[in-house]
């Protein structure tokens, strides 16, 4: 997939990982890498932007496996942003579809 597209969608992935559960960064690694996949060192400094930005709040959490975990919590400011940024993906994506499938019934009749 073109890095361009992957990188204006990251953050709208990440955002809707985070508010189904609190989660960990590896956690949250894996997940959207499901969807969009890129490096685990594209994720963690998103994580922290969108920390600085109060989308999430972070606690840690002790781990039976190694030392503690910080964990990912949604708030309310980054619900707001997630509606928002929904939203604006689905209008978007709804016009650059219909552009598409315009551009496919031109092209069929020529």
């Amino acid at each position: 997939m073109n890095s361009q597209f992957k990188k204006g969608v990251l953050e709208l992935v990440v955002l809707i990982v985070v508010s189904k559960e609190d989660i960990y960064g590896y956690e949250i690694v894996k997940k959207v890498c499901e969807v969009v996949h890129v490096n685990e060192g594209t994720i963690y400094p998103l994580l922290k932007r969108m920390t600085n930005e109060k989308y999430f709040e972070t606690y840690l959490q002790e781990s039976t496996e190694g030392p503690p975990r910080k964990y990912y919590r949604m708030t309310e400011l980054g619900r707001r942003q997630m509606k928002q940024m929904t939203q604006e993906w689905i209008e978007f994506s709804s016009q650059i579809q219909k552009f598409l499938d315009d551009s496919i019934k031109e092209e069929a009749k020529s």
